[in-house]
């Protein structure tokens, strides 16, 4: 019998696979689902029973409560699950940091805040309180340990679900106590595993999506906010002629296309944001390119490089990685130089630095 593991259990199939590899392997299994006080919940009605049943009960996908999750994963793995009520924390670490970082004409990465400081912060924590000595979640991506005893972050093997971009900010204490049970699996090598194994999944929610955004758009939710107050402004061209108005800042980001409904001779796109002015300034397509970016708050996986290194950068998670020059500033600050010009480089976004496959690190975009 290995050591005691915990996994971070959503009731999607990731996870509970996650799970069940480590079962299989040995390992005592802890399930941890976390609350962020923004969940879904069900209308009072009939709940899993428990694994002694004989029959494997429905599934109430998408919309869940925790119980569910715990009965499901007692009665299919034979695991027990722990409750971490995680919302204050979250809200004032994830969600405020969202609403604001739109409100002053940026936009926000969530996940590259919540992982380091919830998933494998407050949770890894909880976790260790457990007497776990690890922390297993699904997302698709390596974990390897040099012959020095430092830990290295690589993308998963699955070129298409790889999520490596969102775990940039994780240190070496952290990467020390993870494991990433499905980072050399692909997703359909997944869902045929559950599927053999008659794993279903409890919700369909996927793990990069906006968690405690459940309907309508970030504008929208944003919108809703206690004390938020929508400030309409100007819409102007690259040479500052004023061709319209906007209902919100809130509502753009830098390479948005719709919303903007001002009439020309090809399609109009966010290039770039006043707050101070509440003006929105629109361009054409090639506008939209940047030749270099400052990145700060950079957390480096593996060690600073003492002077410029060759990179592949990614500047989005929907963005392919792009051949750059990395100029280090500081300890936590760099110029990144892109061979090419590249589109929508977002204030607020984040830059993942690449050697091949594996992370080097990754910090905020600045303007």
């Amino acid at each position: 019998m290995k050591h005691s593991t915990a996994v971070a259990v959503s009731g999607g199939i990731d996870s509970l696979t996650a799970a069940y590899l480590l079962k299989k392997d040995g390992h005592h299994v802890i399930g941890v689902h976390f609350l962020t006080g923004f969940e879904h919940q069900t209308p009072d009605g009939n709940e899993y029973p428990h694994r002694s049943n004989k029959q494997i009960p429905p599934l109430s996908a998408p919309k869940i409560r925790p119980e569910e999750i715990i009965s499901y994963l007692d009665y299919k793995l034979g695991i027990e699950v722990k409750i971490i009520d995680c919302s204050s924390n979250f809200k004032t670490t994830v969600v405020d940091y969202f609403i604001q970082t739109y409100q002053t004409g940026q936009t926000p990465n969530p996940c590259m805040v919540c992982n380091p400081s919830i998933k494998f912060g407050s949770i890894l924590t909880f976790a260790r309180q457990l007497g776990a000595t690890s922390l297993a979640t699904g997302h698709y991506a390596r974990i390897k340990k040099d012959e020095k005893g430092r830990f290295h972050l690589f993308k998963g093997v699955d070129p298409i679900k790889d999520q490596s971009y969102f775990l940039a900010g994780l240190n070496q204490q952290q990467l020390a106590g993870t494991i990433f049970p499905l980072g050399n699996k692909t997703k359909s090598e997944v869902k045929e595993l559950a599927g053999k194994k008659g794993l279903a999944a409890i919700t369909t929610e996927e793990s990069q999506d906006v968690c405690f955004v459940k309907n309508g758009s970030y504008g929208d939710f944003i919108a809703r906010q206690k004390g938020f107050e929508s400030k309409p402004g100007l819409i102007e061209d690259v040479k500052g002629n004023i061709i319209g108005k906007h209902a919100g800042l809130h509502l753009f980001t830098i390479g948005q296309r719709r919303g903007i409904n001002c009439p020309a001779s090809e399609p109009y796109y966010v290039v770039a944001i006043d707050p101070d002015q509440n003006r929105l300034k629109v361009g054409f397509k090639k506008d939209l390119l940047s030749s270099e970016c400052k990145v700060v708050n950079i957390n480096w996986i593996d060690q600073k490089p003492e002077g410029p290194v060759k990179v592949l950068a990614r500047v989005r998670y929907r963005h392919r990685e792009t051949a750059a020059t990395l100029f280090p500033t500081s300890e936590k600050t760099a110029i990144v130089r892109f061979e090419k010009p590249e589109a929508a480089v977002t204030p607020g976004q984040s830059a993942v630095f690449y050697r091949g496959d594996e992370v080097l690190g990754g910090g905020r975009i600045s303007v």
